[in-house]
């Protein structure tokens, strides 16, 4: 049972920039492919190699925001068995360890609507934050069941965390990698280094040790190639500031 939503960070509306498109938007990744897609005007992006106690450490040591909002973007593995490799999901919230963070609900439509173009499959539902990749069935099926979330990453929830300290506007895009009938093979919780890149050494460790491993291999490099296609059509979709207005642009634009 998750508590009611915690209380929402300052709405996009109110935002006052100086600029042509004033502070950047901070885009909060895991992967390092992640961050080099959400980079561009008006975009600065942060990460830490798909681990979620190091970016937290990094959100930390901003003891000023130094940013106007606040998106978590990239890949995510799929709770929904309804989602697909390459369907975006826009949360509604963030749901973490029996919380629920409020995404402000206007950027959250207004980037649903950039997105509502041919061949684009998005949808709104809420995400899981966890500390530590969830690999197996039973633990994708266990926490749709206890979150209702249409899919779920470790960046959402300790980007949510550091808007809401400093009272930004925070939204987030995540595209389904993995489905939720798919397992991840264990070497995917270990396979990238500290800077977000793939760990090679990794992956081919664990074919080595058991070859039997490529088929999963194949699969996941498929899944990820749609997921990564489709993150970067959203991206060039979203436009500059992934979509947050410049200054004194009125927000029904952006849509």
């Amino acid at each position: 049972m998750i508590p009611a939503e915690h209380a929402a960070h300052a709405s996009v509306a109110d935002l006052r920039v100086a600029g042509p498109l004033g502070p950047p938007v901070l885009a909060v990744t895991g992967m390092a492919k992640e961050a080099r897609i959400a980079s561009g005007p008006g975009v600065t992006a942060i990460g830490a190699g798909g681990n979620t106690q190091r970016l937290r450490a990094l959100l930390a040591d901003r003891l000023e925001p130094g940013c106007r909002a606040v998106v978590s973007i990239g890949i995510a593995g799929g709770l929904d068995p309804g989602l697909v490799p390459g369907d975006i999901v826009v949360a509604s919230g963030v749901v973490a360890d029996r919380r629920r963070f409020a995404v402000d609900p206007v950027l959250a439509e207004a980037l649903l609507a950039r997105l509502a173009k041919p061949g684009v499959r998005a949808v709104a539902g809420d995400l899981a934050g966890v500390d530590t990749a969830v690999l197996s069935l039973d633990g994708k099926a266990d926490l749709r069941a206890g979150t209702n979330a249409l899919a779920v990453d470790m960046e959402s929830h300790a980007a949510a965390i550091f808007a809401e300290r400093h009272a930004l506007p925070f939204a987030a895009i995540r595209v389904v990698c993995d489905p939720a009938h798919r397992a991840l093979p264990a070497f995917a919780a270990k396979a990238l280094k500290p800077d977000g890149e793939p760990d090679i050494r990794v992956i081919l460790a664990a074919l080595a040790r058991d070859p039997g491993k490529l088929s999963a291999i194949i699969r996941l490099a498929r899944d990820s190639s749609a997921a990564f296609s489709a993150l970067a059509r959203a991206r060039a979709l979203l436009g500059a500031g992934l979509g947050m207005p410049a200054a004194a642009e009125p927000l029904h634009k952006i849509a």
